[in-house]
């Protein structure tokens, strides 16, 4: 990986949150754990110099690579065909940032395996959810930090905004943890596996926007109780606690300790007491 980054001439930075995975027994550890096979196609977001793609285009059906990286972008395809000639024909490079992307080339995605740029790791990861319901699955490695947040039970310190919305499509659970001497620069943050497998969302008549939108205003003063915090949203503290009464919710619990379900109560709660 360093010699072909030193003919490319690139180097990693950190406006990109380029820290590319150099240790082959890590990159056969993903692969293992995202549990994809010849039926499935996965979509990798931020394959870099192209270690884990060339791991996952032995495992999977098919391989669609989304890089915002031009150079890297356009060399994937030159990796693979020198590494694993046998395998190129099952990889697609998309030349774009992920969160410009709404759809993807050929058949429907299955799958997100991915080493996330930490900078952007929650939105990447939420819009891939949201924008492509074929994903039954996904193993992403972030920031160990973003990783216990994404998996953390309501009630607890970790617990948050990314945790309810991941929550919105997923079961979330970690699934190790990472050393930093696999990457390529060593990172100074410790990294993690976080495991997402599908599931329904809760029956919402509000619908994910406007759950999002409880949530959103919930944790944007935590410390505050929800009569208190959801104010601005209902309009009124008093207009906030009606609405979280009727959902079955104590007026004076936290964000925190609320779970997705809770969160759907108390928009289809304001729905309805507010046509």
């Amino acid at each position: 990986m360093r010699a072909l980054a030193g003919r490319l001439g690139v180097r990693p930075t950190k406006t990109l949150g380029q820290n590319f995975v150099v240790d082959a027994n890590t990159v056969r550890r993903i692969v293992r754990t995202a549990d994809v096979g010849p039926r499935d196609v996965v979509v990798e977001v931020g394959p870099g110099l192209g270690s884990l793609t060339l791991g996952l285009l032995a495992a999977a059906r098919r391989v669609v690579a989304v890089e915002v990286d031009p150079v890297l972008a356009g060399a994937l395809p030159r990796t693979v065909a020198e590494h694993r000639p046998d395998l190129a024909d099952r990889l697609e490079v998309v030349a774009a940032d992920a969160l410009d992307v709404r759809d993807l080339p050929g058949p429907a995605p299955t799958h997100l395996v991915a080493n996330l740029p930490y900078n952007v790791a929650v939105p990447v990861l939420l819009t891939m959810l949201e924008r492509f319901g074929t994903l039954t699955g996904a193993l992403v490695m972030v920031q160990a930090e973003v990783a216990h947040r994404l998996a953390a039970a309501p009630g607890s310190r970790t617990y948050g905004v990314p945790t309810v919305k991941a929550a919105w499509y997923a079961d979330v659970r970690l699934a190790g943890s990472v050393p930093r001497s696999v990457f390529w620069p060593v990172p100074n943050v410790d990294s993690a596996l976080v495991r997402l497998t599908r599931r329904e969302p809760p029956a919402s008549r509000a619908g994910r926007e406007a759950v999002f939108a409880v949530v959103d205003a919930a944790f944007a003063q935590r410390r505050k109780t929800l009569r208190a915090a959801l104010a601005g949203w209902a309009g009124s503290a008093a207009a906030a606690e009606q609405v979280l009464r009727a959902a079955g919710v104590d007026p004076t619990d936290r964000g925190e300790r609320l779970g997705v379900a809770e969160f759907a109560a108390v928009a289809d709660a304001r729905l309805a007491l507010v046509p």
